[in-house]
This record gives structure tokens, sequence and C-alpha cells, in this order.
């Protein structure tokens, strides 16, 4: 069986780690992390994965920013993108006020179970 890959872009390491450990613990995919924006924009140029998990709020780029430039590269703009995020739960992020941040990906909250983050991924990958 091929395993898809996914990229995680988080600045929360041990965040990172954990989602990381859940993921593979399925057997069906290889996990990358990266810690900011810019390290995680050269990680998705290399490893051109399945899916992208991204958070909204990070210091330096944040990442609607980091969003952009993905869909700004030809060679990576087709990679799908979920907002995994604390700044809101999935009925707020499809909320007016959060709409704008995240028009057009799918958002996922940090609070989310395994069983739902695997089920987005599952989804989102197809």
């Amino acid at each position: 069986m091929n395993k898809k890959t996914i990229v995680i872009i988080d600045d929360e390491e041990n965040f990172c780690k954990l989602v990381k450990k859940n993921i593979e613990n399925t057997g069906e995919y290889v996990v990358f992390t990266a810690t900011s924006g810019k390290e995680g924009i050269a990680l998705v140029k290399q490893v051109k994965p399945d899916l992208v998990l991204l958070d909204v709020v990070m210091p330096e780029m944040d990442g609607t920013d980091v969003a952009a430039q993905i869909r700004e590269d030809e060679s990576i703009q087709n990679i799908p993108i979920v907002f995994l995020t604390a700044i809101a739960s999935e009925d707020e992020a499809q909320a007016e006020s959060q709409a704008s941040i995240t028009r057009g990906y799918t958002v996922l909250s940090k609070t989310a179970t395994v069983k739902e983050l695997l089920s987005c991924i599952k989804e989102t990958i197809r």
C-alpha cells in the first residue's frame, strides 16, 4: 500500500509531535512537521505532500500567509490545505466573522478528536 504524505505546519512543537504520532499510528500516512511558516513552505516544496495541516496563528508568518504563498506557487498550488486551529471551533470557523480568514478551506479545531481528524484527512485526500 502506498502511504499518503502529510505536512503539519504549526509553531507548537509538542502539538506537531502528538498529531504526527496519532496520524502515523494508522499505518496509512507518513507525516513531516515544520514549526514556522517559512520552514513549512520549504518543506511543502520539497516533499509535495498529499495534504497540508496548517495552524492559523503563528509568529512571523500566519497560516493565511502560508496558504497564500502555497497557492501562488504552481508546483504546489493544488495541494489540499486544512486549517487546524485553536482560534475557533468548527461552528465558529464557519461563522461570518471567521469566514474571511478561512474562506475556501476546510477548518478543523485543535480540540477535534483523533477520529474526527482522521476522518477529515480521509475526506480531504480521497
